[in-house]
Order: C-alpha cells, then structure tokens, then sequence
C-alpha cells in the first residue's frame, strides 16, 4: 500500500500498489466492496479521470482502477516496450494477484484494446462492459494532430519536450473549459521529459497497419470480440470527440446490436468531464441490471 495521500484536487485516494514480474510498480485504486468493477483508462490521462464514477460506485462495488505503467503513480521505465500486449498483461498479472473471479470493465481510450485484450484472454470472467469513446478493432482513421505526434524527431519533441498531447487534450478532450484544478489533475503526472514516456510511447503503437508490432495483438482482440455478443453492454459515446468519431461508435452498434446505447452530441473525448451527470446514473442502473443477471444466470 502507498501510505501517503498525493495533493491532486480531487481525488481524494490512497492508491495500492502491485510489483509486476520484470520488478516495475503499478499502482491502482481499489475501493469498497461487493461485485467487482474495472476501469482502465486511455492516454494521456490515468486513474484521474474515473475520480467521480469511482467514488460514486464504491458504495456498492468494488472498484479497481489501475494506471497504466507509465501513467499516473505508476512506475515510469524508460527502456520499457510500452506495447499493447505488455499492458494486457500487466492487467492480468493484477488481477490474478487480486484473485478477480468475475469482473465488469469500463473502457475508455487505449483502455479498451487493453481491456478487450484481457477480456478475450479471461472469457469466462466477463460479466458486462462499460464503453466509452474508444475501439479494440482495426482502423486506419487517425487525426492529423495525432499523425504528427508520430513522426521520429518531432513527435518526441513536441510529446515529451513540451507535453504537447496532455496539454491539448485538456482543451481539445472537452467542450466544456477545465477548471484548473481539473487540468492541474489531469497533468499531474506528467511533469517532464521522463515522466511523459508512456505518453509518447501510446502514440507510437497505435497499430495502423501489418508492419507495425502491435497489429498482430489487436488483430487477434477483434477476432475475439464475437464472444461478447451476448454479454451485456452499455456504450456512452461523446459525439464531439476529433479522435474517436461516429465511425468508431457505428462499428460498436455494428458489431453489439444488443448493447445499450446513448450518444451525447455535445460531449468531447473526456465525456465523463463533460456529461458525467448524465453519464452515472446510467452506469449505475445497467451495472445493477448486468450484474444482477449475470449472477442469476450462473
């Protein structure tokens, strides 16, 4: 357990922390009781960003929020690979340390090829998922402003010299402004050129094509997402997202016909910053519904 309290506004958490086999430290949340629930989070954001909808659920679930290594309070190695594959299994390695059983999973972001990652890899754990903006598919659709972050020289320049991904997303993520103890939040660990590694190194292994290392990982989660057509989902999807557009929440509709679906067309990438009033009792009433049934179901 990490014994101090870290001063970021809001959130008001003492993270855990778990040694993964090759000697790095991935802190996580782990709150309240009852049936689990995880969130995973994307880049360039860490366990901040479910701050809200983990404070409200831990009443009657026990949440699990990990930050990615490289991300929030966790290690920041700075030879690491930092590839998908290597953060599915840092999640798993978690969560069989933590003895998970049966688990429902909040994606955002590269949280959900992460997440989807150990989904297939852990079917019979998977009791419901949570989407938000974010894909565990193929796609070729990247915004040029992501594109250029990409190109050797200048994207390490610009991500890790001038942390020009976090500061953007904190204006270009919302459509509604950041207070500044939000953004404070949402930077917080990522305060110099060491401490952004993982920002950049997310960027880099966006996998567009065959050449590139990852592909074959993802290749093999979107094989796998035709077994989840039957468990029960709840996609929310901000529609004034410039990364994660209506493309990618069709395809969701496309391939999960039965999910539950709500878009907000006046919410931005971070839509629990945007409509998280909107959002949460949502949450709560299909997690009640999903799990419920889950469990009769056994």
């Amino acid at each position: 357990m990490i014994e101090q309290h870290f001063p970021v506004p809001g959130y008001p958490f003492t993270p855990c922390s778990h040694k993964l086999p090759d000697g790095n430290l991935l802190s996580y949340l782990d709150l309240g009781e009852g049936p689990v629930v995880i969130m995973l989070h994307g880049n360039p954001s860490w366990s901040y960003l479910y701050r809200n909808l983990a404070g409200l659920l831990q009443k009657n679930y026990r949440v699990i929020v990990p930050d990615h290594l490289g991300c929030g309070f966790s290690d920041k190695p700075q030879d690491y690979p930092y590839r998908l594959d290597n953060h599915i299994a840092n999640l798993e390695h978690l969560l069989n340390k933590l003895g998970i059983k049966r688990a429902s999973l909040v994606l955002h972001d590269w949280g959900g090829a992460i997440g989807m990652g150990y989904a297939v890899r852990q079917k019979e754990k998977i009791e419901s998922l949570v989407v938000f903006n974010t894909a565990a598919f193929r796609s070729r659709r990247i915004p040029w402003r992501i594109r250029i972050c990409r190109t050797p020289f200048l994207g390490p320049l610009l991500i890790r010299g001038f942390n020009a991904f976090a500061a953007a997303a904190i204006h270009m993520a919302v459509t509604k402004k950041m207070s500044a103890d939000v953004a404070q939040g949402f930077l917080f660990p990522y305060d110099s050129w060491r401490t952004r590694i993982a920002t950049l190194r997310f960027v880099q292994d966006i996998p567009l094509t065959p050449r590139e290392q990852s592909w074959g990982t993802l290749v093999k989660i979107e094989k796998g997402l035709s077994f989840f057509t039957e468990t029960p989902m709840l996609i929310c999807w901000g529609g004034r997202d410039f990364c994660f557009n209506e493309h990618f929440f069709k395809e969701w509709q496309s391939r999960f016909p039965r999910a539950e679906c709500h878009y907000f067309k006046n919410a931005g990438h971070y839509l629990l910053e945007d409509a998280f009033d909107q959002i949460a009792p949502l949450v709560e009433e299909f997690l009640a519904k999903s799990v419920s049934f889950c469990r009769y179901s056994k």
